[in-house]
């Protein structure tokens, strides 16, 4: 982590109600530059709640969300530039090739065609889909698929990246490769990463894990120092027993 440079998210007493309940209840929390933060809850803590409303797609009833220092609400344009997001369903056109896909995404964020050429290139040959470019997506394997999606979340280079359940349905060796291709962002760019899972053995290879629960983060910091707050043993045994 990188505390010389400003938070990448801030997000101070953040409410969202749905009726009655609140699926977001006072939530607060900041990520440093080069950060990978694991967001661990059981469905039903409030996690995809607070990815809709830090991409824009919900609003707050209460609470202030910054994005590199812009103001969600209010300056919504200028925060939503600086985030990259892979969707927990996958949102790629099949019927497009790698290469359209990820320009359609580039024209989006008014990246300059030179620059997005250069860079879908270099993405993708990093990746492993250089020889992928011209294919439709709908060809691809659900882990290339993924890693397409990531190289689209990071092609606008931005500072703080979403992953909202990345890995469901990926066999092994693709939740590895998404993970290590992520870490790869995190060291290279400090850029910071908001993790969203379920599953403890994503949580344990963060830098810092947030365990939200019925919209309360119930603890926060490095795998070994939430296991000790939540009542000793493993991460998996505490996290099981806060939860439970």
């Amino acid at each position: 982590m990188n505390p010389s440079l400003p938070p990448r998210l801030s997000v101070d007493t953040l409410t969202k109600r749905y009726g009655p309940r609140n699926a977001l209840d006072g939530l607060s929390f900041t990520l440093q530059a080069g950060c990978f933060a694991a967001l661990l809850g059981p469905n039903g803590a409030g996690k995809s709640t607070l990815f809709q409303v830090l991409t824009g797609l919900f609003a707050a009833d209460a609470g202030e969300v910054r994005v590199a220092g812009h103001p969600l609400r209010g300056s919504a344009v200028a925060a939503l530039r600086h985030i990259g997001v892979v969707f927990q369903q996958m949102s790629l056109d099949l019927d497009l090739s790698v290469a359209r896909n990820l320009r359609f995404h580039a024209d989006l964020h008014g990246l300059p065609r030179a620059m997005t050429e250069a860079r879908i290139v270099e993405d993708c040959t990093a990746a492993g889909l250089a020889a992928d470019l011209q294919r439709p997506v709908r060809e691809l394997s659900g882990g290339n698929r993924r890693k397409v999606e990531l190289v689209r979340a990071l092609l606008h280079r931005p500072a703080l990246v979403l992953m909202d359940e990345p890995t469901v349905g990926l066999d092994p060796k693709s939740r590895r490769d998404l993970r290590l291709a992520i870490h790869a962002d995190v060291r290279a760019r400090a850029s910071s990463v908001l993790w969203a899972t379920h599953l403890v053995e994503e949580a344990e290879a963060a830098d810092r894990v947030l365990v939200l629960h019925k919209g309360k983060l119930l603890a926060d910091g490095a795998p070994a120092e939430v296991a000790a707050a939540l009542g000793g043993g493993t991460l998996e045994e505490a996290f099981i027993r806060a939860t439970a």
